[in-house]
């Protein structure tokens, strides 16, 4: 598979070492992949590991699992999830126990595994041990995997109830786990439903998850000290993250007698596409098609009412240069009107006046040399004019 930076899924987690312990014996891991080069599919891997064994060999098993067991998930191709589970939880076996073998101070170690494999929208598990993984849907809480412990043996033979196990002294022994000195029995049913047969559980993988599921891997320092039916509430009442620390934080308040390790993943409230390649691809090409042909209508209205915009219509009605208003012959009939203005100009021209004695006798002709000679008709003079009057008087010049 490919790594890739964000899952796409939420994921938070946390791990402390308790009230009782001075080193965390339990380790923890989540990793985001896309199938392959070819299929995009993503993908989550998460995994926890409790160890048990004294003088830190238990610290020592639970990271050789985790680190195996997630590189071997990160080398697959995810093609058989189950499958590719089973084998590397083998191969980690394997590998503790030939350590424990040869290093007297790790005689014994081994570990508890859960987990949890998301490929698109379907969820695989496997697990050894006693830690937990839990599906959170529709406001309830149940567990998905199966202890392998001695109580749990006796819920299933009708000896204890569930609520007897709980308190029984025999609750911290373990059946299986990884690193045992036999090949370990790795267990891949997955109960998708509370009252599910080993037969139906059998059948469980790839279980199809649904927007706003939560999933929870934990060791046993959580679900030993804390009720399921208040790690539901804490859950259902809190963010992601703060979800996992309440969860820690109740399992020290009650004692922290182990080292606990939460790991919550949370399905997106909405759904995504998490089909394969090709019906990715069909869809794809389908919705291409869809807005070139929505494109195509827009562009071809667009394109009409600009034709419908920009093309003068055709009407009876006259062109505007045909119009009478448009005409210049009342411009030039009302300059015609100017000379009436004309006549406001004075004219020293006198007309005749029958009262006027001052005469020339006829014996009497002007030179034609005189200074103050005019127009014949005309006398010459100084005179004044009374505006409006229309007559002028003149003093003869002698």
């Amino acid at each position: 598979m490919i790594p890739k930076e964000r899952a796409h899924l939420r994921v938070a987690a946390d791990s402390h070492t308790g009230m009782r312990h001075s080193n965390n014996e339990d380790n923890f891991s989540v990793g985001a992949y896309s199938v392959s080069a070819t299929d995009a599919t993503p993908s989550v891997f998460a995994i926890i590991a409790d160890g048990i064994g004294g003088h830190q060999a238990g610290e020592v098993a639970s990271e050789i699992a985790t680190e195996m067991i997630s590189q071997a998930i990160a080398e697959s191709d995810a093609s058989q999830p189950a499958t590719i589970m089973q084998a590397a939880i083998l191969q980690a076996s394997n590998a503790i126990r030939t350590q424990s073998e040869a290093d007297p101070d790790k005689s014994g170690m081994g570990t508890t595994t859960i987990c949890a494999w998301v490929i698109g929208n379907r969820l695989y598990s496997a697990s050894v041990g006693n830690s937990r993984l839990y599906l959170i849907r529709d406001g309830r809480m149940h567990q998905l995997n199966i202890d392998h412990t001695w109580v749990q043996e006796a819920v299933e033979a009708g000896i204890l109830s569930k609520e007897q196990a709980r308190e029984h002294p025999n609750s911290n022994i373990i059946r299986r786990y990884v690193g045992s000195g036999k090949p370990v029995d790795v267990d891949i049913r997955l109960r998708q439903n509370p009252g599910d047969s080993n037969a139906q559980a059998e059948k469980g993988q790839g279980m199809l998850l649904q927007p706003g599921d939560r999933l929870l891997l934990c060791s046993d320092g959580l679900h030993d000290l804390v009720a399921d039916d208040v790690i539901q509430q804490i859950i259902l009442e809190n963010d992601l993250d703060d979800a996992v620390q309440a969860l820690i934080a109740e399992a020290n308040e009650n004692g922290g007698k182990d080292n606990i390790t939460v790991v919550l993943l949370q399905v997106p409230a909405t759904k995504r596409k998490t089909t394969d390649r090709k019906a990715v691809v069909g869809i794809s090409l389908l919705g291409v098609i869809l807005l070139s042909f929505i494109g195509l209508l827009l562009v071809a209205g667009l394109g009409f009412a600009a034709y419908r915009y920009f093309t003068p219509t055709k009407t009876s009605t006259p062109t505007p240069t045909t119009l009478p208003t448009n005409t210049l012959p009342p411009t030039v009939t009302f300059t015609l009107t100017a000379p009436p203005t004309l006549t406001q100009t004075p004219t020293l021209t006198p007309s005749p006046r029958p009262s006027q004695t001052n005469t020339l006798p006829p014996s009497r002709t002007l030179s034609p040399t005189t200074d103050n000679a005019s127009a014949p008709g005309n006398l010459t003079g100084t005179g004044t004019t009374t505006p409006g009057s229309g007559a002028a008087t003149s003093t003869p010049t002698p």
